[in-house]
């Protein structure tokens, strides 16, 4: 069967299968790709590039990534699905990324090989009869599921499998489990073994590699970080929080997983750096009508609200950081201004009030303007000397033309 074929074939089966560009007028180093492990194969219109290593790289279910020799010479490009050597038996994947870049890729996860067997071998590409096997074994992924976590249930054990994946053979199974504590599951493994009859290895993951896993959509209204294109995950604390003014909600502050949000980590570098240019928020600016505290600030336009009384607030006043260097000059020398805004800042504040003015620009009345900026003015008939005449029986007037 034409690889081609075989490839079109598969897509609705593999759903990690990342499709191969054809005839689709985009570039080759960036094909269509489904999953968040995808990577840019920037030295794909160097051919010398492609042929210098006989390592691939090769992605299976959710996050999971081999690198494998084609020992064989095999033609393999971006989307091809093989089998490749496991143990015990082989396993069922898609060629995610080919040429000299697959080592540089190694280098950065920190690679090693198993024993001194060397690296694992890419057997051939998919046949029929491997997708087979395939489709049984994915086909027993959720029963298994459910049923490990009734087995985990009896035994009394605080942990729960967030997720099943069978290898390509069908001969081994891949438990992925959360738990807060350590875990004794020694006597489960006897269980699993029996009931499932397949080699059992137990994986431990956190809250976020479970929510990456099973996705969602965020309060953004977009598709979660962790399930859309973040692969490594940060620690995240409080003092992000902290730094960007964000208030200590916990029902705001944490994500579905039930951790503090891994957003709150993308702008805190710029919040910090932004709040070094700052004043501090102890000094107390002294006018001749009274003392003003630092009330809030907003880090990164550079606007800072104070009010008279230290808990309370009480005739805020908004200035820029600009005007607050000024004053603690002003009062280290001894000296105090006279009103803690400005002139010049009070006038643009009216003048922005009056520009953005929604209820002015809305007015029903403003297409009555003529050229020079007057209000053209319509006279309204006086109604009680029309009615007089009608009452006397006189016809009403007529407009003389």
């Amino acid at each position: 069967m034409d690889r081609e074929k075989l490839s079109d074939k598969l897509a609705d089966i593999v759903p990690e299968r990342i499709t191969t560009v054809r005839n689709s007028g985009s570039c080759k180093g960036c094909p269509k790709h489904s999953t968040k492990l995808h990577v840019y194969d920037w030295l794909h219109d160097f051919p010398e590039m492609q042929e210098l290593t006989n390592m691939v790289e090769v992605q299976f279910k959710n996050t999971r990534k081999g690198y494998y020799i084609n020992s064989n010479n095999i033609d393999l490009k971006k989307g091809d699905v093989v089998a490749v050597e496991a143990s015990p038996g082989h396993d069922i994947g898609t060629v995610t990324l080919t040429g000299k870049l697959v080592e540089a890729q190694m280098r950065k996860n920190n690679y090693r090989e198993d024993g001194n067997s060397g690296p694992r071998r890419v057997y051939r590409l998919v046949r029929p009869a491997d997708m087979e096997k395939y489709e049984l074994a994915k086909a027993k992924e959720q029963p298994t599921m459910i049923r490990s976590r009734e087995l985990a249930e009896s035994l009394g054990l605080n942990m729960k499998i967030g997720d099943v994946e069978y290898q390509g053979d069908g001969s081994k199974a891949i438990f992925y489990y959360i738990a807060d504590e350590r875990v004794d599951f020694r006597q489960l493994i006897k269980d699993f073994a029996a009931e499932f009859r397949v080699k059992i290895e137990m994986k431990q993951i956190g809250a976020r590699q479970e929510a990456g896993r099973i996705g969602g959509v965020g309060p953004c209204g977009r598709e979660l970080c962790c399930s859309s294109w973040m692969s490594s995950f940060v620690s995240v604390s409080t003092s992000a929080a902290r730094y960007q003014d964000i208030s200590f909600n916990p029902q705001k502050l944490a994500g579905q997983c039930g951790k503090l949000k891994c957003c709150m980590n993308y702008e805190v570098d710029a919040y910090v750096e932004a709040s070094r240019r700052l004043p501090s928020r102890e000094i107390v600016l002294q006018t001749k009508d009274s003392d003003y505290f630092h009330f809030k600030t907003d880090i990164l336009s550079g606007q800072i609200t104070y009010s008279t009384d230290k808990n309370n607030p009480i005739n805020l006043e908004t200035i820029s950081k600009e005007r607050v260097f000024q004053i603690i000059e002003w009062n280290k020398k001894g000296k105090k201004p006279s009103k803690l805004v400005s002139e010049t800042e009070s006038g643009e504040t009216k003048e922005e009030t009056i520009q953005n003015d929604l209820l002015g620009d809305q007015s029903i009345t403003r297409f009555d303007k003529k050229d020079d900026g007057s209000t053209s003015k319509r006279r309204k008939p006086r109604r009680g000397r029309q009615d007089n005449r009608n009452r006397k029986g006189k016809p009403p007037k007529q407009n003389e033309e």
